[in-house]
């Protein structure tokens, strides 16, 4: 899902445009979200070695020194705060790997989708325990805020807490330069409002722990969980009861998808405890509606509210003491079953309010799943190290593990949510999984082959229980199809069945659904005709998207017959094969591009009757006279999604070989490539754009491939809190720019990995299931041009001889890796030089496979 521009609002999902053209002096200053601050971190843990030794002042960075950077514990190199301004929508919070918790800050921002926004011109309105990364559409979840009180109103009174949204929120405390005094590591957040309170958070799976330190001198130090305002203030049928002798609260409401027609139910259990002394009973409590505290209630029965209110509760504590600051832990447990199991999650997960323990527990994890792809940091930026972790640590925010939190049946297996959108993640997240993370990546395709038996279709987009709009194709294929053929010879290992993963594959290819924009494809036509025509209306979907969708089609096809090759299943291989082979449907070769004959043929509608339809190969793009966009919309029949025909049109990564000859040959298909990025068509924002930079090794000329992957991080990606060009899509451009800067590039679905040079003069992958690394070493390595263009970057070549090695033997292509050197454990060695002009190599295979050249087979 792309980072919107400004003058494509679409209104009818309540997106809202990125505020784009918010400057602050904190963005001309700051290179990086970490900051130098005065104090070191206020963390009694063993791991971080730290004392507090200021009560309220700025948080020390995640360290990372000048000159080289060690890589021994990668989770201290990850900066947290990389695209969380003006549109990437991250999600800075405490999460655990694939946490259901995320807990975290949320602001005014108008790009507040993961709550956070680093512009300190907004205000804080809460800590919420539930978001996404990355997505566009609506404001997901951002459920259960709590948010606390050093004073109220004029005389300090319970009933002069400013409890709305808009009442309450405050402003951050700002650094010299002008960012806003907020800190943040795997694991763990931490903020200085400008009340003088300091925030801290950190979580487990399914539970967050708060902790608020109220400033000296506080004498009625307040804390209040608002139970209805989501992020998009949807909230429906609420329940809440309060416990005026604990301090417990329980609660829960309904509320609207973000990125579809559905809504879902959400419940929280609140535990309250002093930290380092008797917290005792609350002085007084209450429920709140709008800005109104009523002490003594415990219900939201006992108010008079109506539709889509804000309600919520609010207690005064007793302070620790009358010159010592007052730290409080919130405990927040979360549920899409009941309160109850809130509760129950909550005890279990974080019994003894240990929130220091919590956070150690939360880094450590992080730090050894990070850990198991090292990099050797001699002659490499620090800023390069930083972003390689960074982006790495955000391709497992998501998919979200609600194990035990399917409302919709009872099940043993695994439960994912929150793939949002797997348009957005099929071609680079998954891939990035399957060389560290099997176990994990086992549990998601059980979790998705569950969901596929019991709704009949693998899901494509999901959040919060409900069904979202689907992008493209049933995007939920090449994610199964790459797991299997990856680890076809493990399935037992990791508990998935190929029977119910085979049988996933054929409900997407063959029925179709009643609604495919929620589920499957529009099967029917794309079976009988091989395309899907512009001119017909079925009542089970929208009209629009027909050649973007076709074309992903074409290549969920192809994953499918990569499994049923594997399972033996040769008619099925067949079958699959040949629709693969369908995206030349929708090819038609005498368009061309208006004032650039020589770029000749492009994807296009077609017509029942066979007959083209007719879309300016400009549209949907920086170049289309009309502006158009190419979003969600029943009126836009032109065929197209997030994406220009120019950009699709190069989207074949199963049979690229094939499309170079529609193109007319090596010169003609990069003539074209060069095209696109010199006129500005390649867009960094969105997902389709992402395999260009790589396609001229299929052209056999991998040097260029090398420049311009390189030339893309130096000119889109970043460590500042700018640092992504749009959305960053659930960790969709975390795992792009993880495999641009391992000099690789996947082919999903296949057992091939496109081959540049890395960023580093060593990189590793521990697989834990094989039991085995595989190293990359490239010799001659002097560093990085800054620029992207040039340096000794190129993987050498000459006429006769390839300069790639697999543990001491020479290897048949400069231009890809097969999957087998990563189960066995290799040491790949790239000499490197500063010759562009190098090739794949001349012999038998040296250039990556496609179908029409036999390859794949």
């Amino acid at each position: 899902m792309r980072g919107l521009y400004c003058n494509q609002l679409v209104a009818w999902l309540g997106a809202l445009c990125v505020a784009a053209q918010v400057q602050s002096t904190y963005a001309a200053t700051t290179a990086s979200a970490n900051k130098t601050s005065t104090v070191t971190n206020p963390s009694t843990s063993s791991t971080h070695q730290a004392t507090s030794t200021s009560f309220l002042s700025s948080f020390p960075p995640a360290p990372t020194p000048s000159g080289k950077v060690s890589a021994a514990n990668p989770a201290s190199l990850v900066n947290l705060f990389i695209g969380t301004t003006n549109g990437g929508h991250v999600f800075p919070g405490a999460t655990l790997p694939h946490g259901m918790a995320k807990v975290g800050m949320d602001t005014d921002s108008p790009g507040n989708h993961a709550g956070y926004d680093a512009n300190p011109i907004f205000n804080v309105t809460g800590f919420s325990q539930l978001h996404d990364d990355g997505t566009g559409g609506s404001i997901p979840l951002s459920l259960f805020k709590v948010f606390p009180f050093a004073f109220c109103g004029t005389d300090d009174k319970f009933e002069q807490c400013p409890t709305s949204l808009d009442g309450r929120k405050v402003l951050r405390k700002t650094l010299s330069d002008g960012s806003p005094d907020d800190f943040a590591e795997p694991g763990y957040f931490a903020s200085n409002l400008s009340t003088n309170i300091r925030v801290e958070l950190t979580s487990t799976r399914r539970t967050a722990l708060h902790r608020y330190t109220f400033p000296a001198g506080t004498q009625n130090p307040r804390i209040m969980v608002d139970v209805t305002n989501d992020g998009q203030q949807s909230s429906t049928d609420p329940i809440m009861l309060l416990n005026g002798t604990t301090a417990r609260v329980t609660g829960g409401a309904s509320f609207a998808a973000s990125f579809g027609p559905g809504r879902y139910r959400a419940f929280t259990c609140v535990d309250f405890k002093g930290d380092g002394f008797d917290l005792g009973t609350p002085r007084q409590s209450g429920a709140f509606l709008g800005n109104s505290g009523i002490q003594q209630t415990t219900n939201f029965q006992q108010l008079y509210f109506g539709f889509r209110e804000q309600l919520g509760t609010l207690f005064t504590f007793s302070p620790r003491a009358a010159n010592s600051p007052t730290s409080i832990l919130v405990r927040v447990g979360v549920s899409f079953i009941s309160s109850d199991q809130a509760c129950a999650n909550a005890e279990s997960e974080i019994p003894t309010f240990d929130f220091d323990g919590v956070r150690e527990a939360a880094f450590n994890e992080w730090d050894e799943l990070l850990g198991r792809i090292k990099v050797e940091t001699t002659n490499v930026e620090p800023d390069i190290v930083q972003l390689f972790y960074s982006s790495f640590y955000r391709t497992h925010i998501s998919p979200a593990d609600y194990t035990d939190e399917n409302p919709n049946w009872n099940s043993t297996e695994p439960y994912y949510d929150s793939f949002y959108c797997n348009w957005d993640t099929f071609r680079t997240l998954y891939p990035w999984m399957s060389l560290h993370d099997p176990a994990d990546f086992a549990r998601i395709v059980r979790g998705l082959i569950n969901i596929q038996q019991h709704e009949g279709w693998l899901p494509e987009c999901r959040g919060a229980t409900a069904q979202q709009f689907i992008q493209g194709g049933s995007n939920g294929d090449p994610i199964l199809s790459e797991f299997f053929v990856k680890y076809h010879e493990h399935l037992t290992a990791l508990n998935v069945s190929s029977e119910g993963l085979y049988n996933a594959l054929l409900a997407d290819a063959e029925l179709q659904p009643p609604n495919w924009d929620l589920q499957g494809r529009q099967a029917g036509l794309w079976k009988a005709l091989g395309y899907i025509p512009s001119d017909v209306w079925e009542p089970s979907g929208t009209n629009t998207k027909q050649v973007s969708r076709a074309l992903e089609y074409a290549f969920d096809d192809f994953g499918i017959s990569q499994v049923a090759r594997i399972l033996g299943n040769a008619g099925d291989a067949t079958k699959y094969a040949q629709r693969a082979g369908n995206f030349v449907n929708n090819w038609n070769p005498n368009i061309t591009m208006p004032g650039f004959p020589s770029i000749k043929g492009m994807m296009q509608p077609r017509f029942l009757n066979g007959t083209f339809n007719f879309t300016d190969p400009r549209h949907c793009s920086v170049n289309d006279p009309l502006m158009s966009t190419c979003f969600l919309n029943a009126v836009n029949t032109d065929g197209f999604y997030e994406g220009s025909p120019i950009v699709y049109s190069q989207f074949v990564p199963q049979d690229t070989a094939k499309l170079i000859q529609l193109q007319g040959g090596d010169e003609a298909f990069i003539n074209r490539l060069n095209f696109i990025f010199e006129q500005n068509f390649f867009d960094s924002t969105d997902e389709p754009s992402q395999q260009i930079p790589f396609m001229y090794h299929y052209a056999n000329r991998p040097g260029l491939s090398t420049q311009t992957s390189r030339q893309v991080i130096a000119e889109f990606y970043n460590t500042s809190v700018n640092g992504l060009p749009g959305n960053d899509d659930s960790g969709a451009m975390g795992s792009y720019v993880a495999f641009y800067l391992a000099g690789l590039y996947p082919v999903p679905a296949t057992r091939q990995l496109l081959l540049s040079s890395p960023y580093f003069p060593e990189i590793s992958f521990f697989n834990p299931t094989f039991g085995s690394t595989t190293t990359i070493r490239a010799k001659n390595f002097v560093g990085n041009p800054a620029n992207g263009t040039g340096g000794t970057v190129f993987v050498k070549a000459s006429r006769t001889h390839i300069f790639v090695t697999i543990n001491g033997a020479p290897w048949k292509s400069n231009c890809f890796l097969e999957w087998d050197a990563f189960m066995q454990g290799s040491t790949i060695e790239l000499e490197l030089t500063d010759d562009i002009n190098v090739s794949c190599g001349n012999g038998a295979g040296a250039l990556p496979p496609s179908l029409s050249t036999g390859g794949f087979d």
